[in-house]
């Protein structure tokens, strides 16, 4: 049987690559991010499993190009379109004007 894995299911793929366990400062934008997903787990308008469903629906080359934070950000803008607090774009052009 061969196994397939998803771009996020990195356990048990071959490498010699060591794993970077060094710590960075997070820059403003990776701390709000944080902030706005534990406000809104808090508020009941999204759970951490659908923030996981969502940035493993990312496509693998998008996937691997995003930092974590960016991985959230993708899921956020995702999952709040699909539930209707957000509408498709939106957050695009408000950053645009």
């Amino acid at each position: 049987m061969i196994e397939v894995h998803a771009i996020h299911d990195r356990g048990g793929w071959p490498t010699e690559a060591s794993i970077d366990r060094s710590e960075h400062e997070l820059a403003d934008w990776e701390l709000l991010s944080d902030g706005l997903v534990g406000a809104l787990d808090a508020r009941g308008v999204i759970t951490v499993d659908e923030l996981r469903r969502a940035i493993e629906s990312m496509r693998p080359a998008a996937y691997e190009r995003a930092s974590y934070y960016e991985r959230w950000l993708y899921a956020l803008e995702l999952l709040l379109c699909e539930k209707g607090v957000l509408a498709p774009g939106e957050l695009e052009r408000r950053a645009a004007g």
